[in-house]
């Protein structure tokens, strides 16, 4: 196989149009979740997974979970902690069991935000989706991403 081969450039054309899609659909939820609850996008995503979390077994995550979850650098991750814990949407304390671990959970003020940023999060992600499906190279992105089921 060589750079110039057919199937690569198909390949690369068809990544591209992945990475389109993706930075149409994050743009606009990002307006949306700015100007409607003050939340950019990863913020509003770490609000959601550690929304998640639970007392069970394994039900906290940690940092570095929580990093591959929002698709961030451990220390990215640790700065947005730190940002939303400083606005009090968050809340870190040490772990019962062993006093080296530190989690982080959802305040109430940062559930409340999310609960009023999941429907415009929402709304908006469904009218990204529609916009992008006007486009013929992105319709078939739009329709796999709408029958793609994640497993639990």
């Amino acid at each position: 196989m060589t750079a110039t081969d057919p199937a690569l450039t198909a390949l690369a054309q068809s990544w591209c149009a992945l990475s389109l899609l993706h930075g149409q659909i994050e743009t606009h939820i990002e307006r949306a979740l700015q100007s409607k609850h003050g939340l950019s996008v990863r913020e509003y995503s770490l609000l959601d997974v550690l929304s998640r979390q639970h007392d069970g077994d394994g039900g906290h995550l940690q940092m570095k979970q929580v990093a591959d979850a929002v698709v961030l650098s451990q220390s990215a991750t640790t700065r947005l902690v730190t940002r939303l814990e400083d606005r009090g949407l968050l809340a870190r304390y040490l772990c019962p069991t062993d006093r080296r671990g530190i989690y982080t959970d959802v305040s109430e003020a940062g559930a409340a935000l999310l609960a009023e940023a999941r429907p415009t999060n929402d709304a908006a992600l469904r009218e990204a989706l529609d916009e992008a499906a006007q486009d013929p190279e992105l319709a078939p992105l739009v329709k796999a991403v709408e029958t793609l089921r994640v497993p639990a």
